[in-house]
């Protein structure tokens, strides 16, 4: 009976969640456009999962992903142009790199103190921590940025923590899995560049 009662609708969907999100990383080591469109897919299942779960910033960021999965999507068909050549993995150029980290920095104090203040929100500090550099790491991997591998390994450090802590134990194994997929991500791309990883 305990076992039925772990398999409910909302780890159905976080399974869902775990397999979609791992299939998005995957595709987009290998950059393949197609990491965007079920990118979409994965957000609107982790929408609902991180409302049930009051994880709010979260549930903020997912719609600031699906914002950037059309983005990412429009970039790299544009990247092709004419040539059908893919878009490049480029560096990212240190202002571009500043202000993105700078921006997380101030996203996670000016919201996780809101979030503190007005909500029921659970781990708001972290969450919105998450939340802001997530968000970064997504624009420099819309604009493939090889730097946005580094950003997602810190991001997933915190994140699995946060999931094992709510008990949501899929996404505390994909976040886990994903520390994995940000090291081969970042050699794999170091490559294209040329550069010996």
């Amino acid at each position: 009976m305990e076992f039925m009662s772990f398999w409910t609708l909302d780890r159905a969907l976080e399974l869902a969640g775990l397999g979609t999100g791992l299939a998005c990383v995957w595709l987009l080591i290998r950059q393949h456009i197609a990491t965007w469109p079920l990118g979409i897919v994965y957000v609107f299942l982790s929408l609902y999962l991180f409302w049930q779960a009051r994880l709010y910033a979260d549930f903020l960021l997912h719609l600031g992903f699906l914002a950037l999965n059309g983005y990412g999507w429009w970039t790299w068909a544009k990247g092709r142009g004419a040539s059908g050549g893919e878009l490049p993995v480029t560096r990212s150029p240190r202002g571009e790199l500043l202000a993105v980290l700078m921006l997380g920095l101030v996203g996670t104090v000016v919201f996780g103190t809101l979030f503190a203040r007005y909500t029921d929100a659970s781990l708001p500090y972290w969450d919105n921590a998450t939340t802001a550099f997530s968000l970064g790491a997504m624009w420099l991997s819309a604009r493939k940025r090889l730097e946005n591998w580094v950003l997602w390994f810190a991001v997933d450090v915190v994140a699995t923590g946060i999931y094992a802590l709510k008990g949501l134990p899929f996404y505390a194994v994909l976040y886990a899995i994903y520390l994995g997929l940000a090291v081969q991500g970042y050699r794999q791309w170091r490559q294209s560049l040329g550069v010996a990883a």
